[in-house]
């Protein structure tokens, strides 16, 4: 039982909600062209899952190796730090997570496009390995993306515009330009959960070599990027409502940014990192709401 705990908290549970909101918000978009397929959406739903267990569990890796999760950390214990799972049984748990994240990919990309787009389907099998060899180097290695302040444009293309449009085009086979407005909405509110870790950890990144964009720009110019990561967000939705002619009684779903305000007005009148570890549940439970609120309100299932 300890060992199941062990790895449950490897998994980081918490943060599979917001690893959705893409493919929801992006099967929304679809929907609304009057396209879905619930094989689709179930297995694009477990893929992103498995992306998202996989780079869990390197990231455990990656940080307890280089010893930046240690003491000072602030946040949930991680699994290597405790000592509740070994380097090599972590190892073993990468390996295993990525091959079961590849077969779900392999059985996504065949039951969106069979064996007849070809090209389709080498371009999806591409974007599944980037995206595991993404989720691995974010910690891993001595080039380690997110140690050199490259996290939030990998998690901004990941989480938004290709979770956003790459499970839209799984549906429609097509994109349009005004769908990027969502996609990139979703992205900054998926990095302004990535800043708010950094924000939190900006002391323990920076003693041990972890230079993220915080580390850089350091935490007061960190809390000025979040505002604008969110403040854009709001726009691009404001945006999409108005190319779309979405009426107000359909756009409902901008009601959820207000816990994201309200999480705002909070970032900024903290000045202890530390007290920033219960924001990121907020924001990422919000962003999630959010999604699943554009889902019901351009469809028009209210």
């Amino acid at each position: 039982m300890a060992n199941v705990k062990a790895w449950i908290q490897a998994a980081r549970l918490r943060t599979l909600p917001l690893s959705l909101s893409g493919i929801i918000v992006g099967t929304a978009l679809a929907q609304k062209k009057g396209f879905f397929e619930l094989g689709i959406f179930v297995l694009a739903l477990l893929t992103t899952i498995g992306f998202q267990v996989t780079s869990n569990f390197a990231n455990d890796y990656g940080d307890g190796v280089k010893g930046t999760d240690n003491e000072d950390r602030i946040g949930p214990a991680r699994a290597l730090q405790s000592g509740l799972l070994s380097r090599p049984v972590l190892k073993k748990g990468i390996i295993v997570s990525i091959i079961v994240t590849m077969v779900l990919a392999m059985a996504l990309i065949y039951r969106a496009f069979g064996t007849e787009d070809l090209i389709y389907v080498l371009l999806f099998f591409f974007l599944g390995t980037l995206s595991i060899w993404a989720a691995l180097k974010y910690t891993i290695g001595s080039n380690a993306y997110g140690y050199i302040g490259l996290g939030d444009v990998f998690v901004f293309l990941f989480f938004g515009l290709l979770g956003v449009l790459g499970s839209m085009f799984l549906y429609t086979k097509a994109l349009d330009w005004v769908s990027v407005l969502p996609a990139v909405a979703i992205g900054l509110l998926c990095v302004g959960v990535l800043n708010l870790n950094n924000l939190r950890d900006v002391v323990s990144d920076k003693k041990h070599g972890k230079n993220t964009l915080v580390v850089k720009m350091g935490f007061a110019n960190g809390k000025r990027y979040h505002f604008m990561l969110i403040f854009i967000a709001f726009l691009c939705f404001l945006g999409y409502i108005w190319m779309e002619s979405i009426n107000l009684w359909n756009s409902y779903f901008m009601v959820a940014f207000v816990p994201i305000l309200i999480h705002l007005a909070t970032v900024f009148k903290t000045d202890e990192p530390g007290e920033l570890d219960g924001e990121l549940k907020k924001l990422a439970l919000s962003t999630f709401a959010l999604a699943i609120l554009f889902y019901i309100a351009i469809n028009n299932f209210l």
